[in-house]
């Protein structure tokens, strides 16, 4: 496969044999963030869990102390009272029937999270098959389905994250932009790890964290010893 210039010159940034301190890779990743953009740093964690079986899935939300450095689009599903809370706190999108018959039939997806009650999830179940592929079906354990949706709301424009396995056993987030420099990332970083720990099922056999890798949205991956971050 061949590669850019910039890719190139990043690449010789990174010690493909070493696994780095958490900070320490952060910093390189920093560094090998030569686009023309602000590049998103993200975060790779391959578990040694298996997410076919229901005991073993690991999933929830976390808010960001510095943010993800993206404008987040938010619609809120709720009716009366709650529908006006969501416009309240700063919701993009605030709607009921009229928004879930707006994705069914044009096929709308201009936000990135959606926010629902609980009472509201029988109309928005509807959109799994539209919304489930894409990850935007509100789940209670991410936060999104919840009779708070002023605070759910608020958390979501503040930078809070969805952290949950994929179907090789990995976790993709984002932590942020090339921008905040190491030391905001970094406390990103753990603040998403402090979570991600927390959230390992009993029935998780050995290592827990097999591998962990940082990467800009252009850039190579920087290894991250999994030990310094269990």
């Amino acid at each position: 496969m061949k590669h850019g210039k910039n890719y190139t010159d990043s690449l010789k940034l990174v010690d493909k044999t070493k696994l780095y301190d958490p900070q320490e890779a952060l910093e390189v990743c920093v560094q090998t963030g030569k686009a023309k953009f602000d590049e998103t740093v993200e975060v790779h964690l391959r578990l040694g869990v298996d997410s076919r079986h229901a005991d073993q899935q690991v999933r929830g939300a976390v808010v960001l102390p510095h943010g993800t450095g993206r404008n987040v689009r938010v619609l809120v599903i709720a009716k009366n009272e709650k529908a006006d809370a969501a416009k309240e706190a700063g919701a993009d999108f605030v709607g009921a029937e009229e928004m879930v018959q707006k994705i069914q039939s044009e096929n709308w997806m201009d936000f990135d999270v959606l926010i629902t009650t609980p009472d509201m999830m029988g109309l928005v179940g509807r959109l799994g098959k539209i919304l489930g592929p894409r990850g935007l079906m509100p789940n209670p354990k991410a936060g999104t389905v919840t009779p708070d949706v002023a605070r759910a709301v608020t958390e979501a424009k503040a930078g809070k994250i969805e952290y949950r396995l994929d179907k090789t056993n990995i976790i993709h987030c984002p932590i942020g932009k090339v921008s905040f420099g190491a030391e905001k990332l970094g406390e990103n970083f753990q603040t998403l790890l402090d979570a991600v720990n927390r959230a390992k099922p009993a029935a998780a056999k050995g290592q827990y964290i097999k591998s962990c890798v940082v990467a800009t949205t252009m850039g190579p991956g920087v290894k991250i010893n999994p030990v310094k971050v269990m």
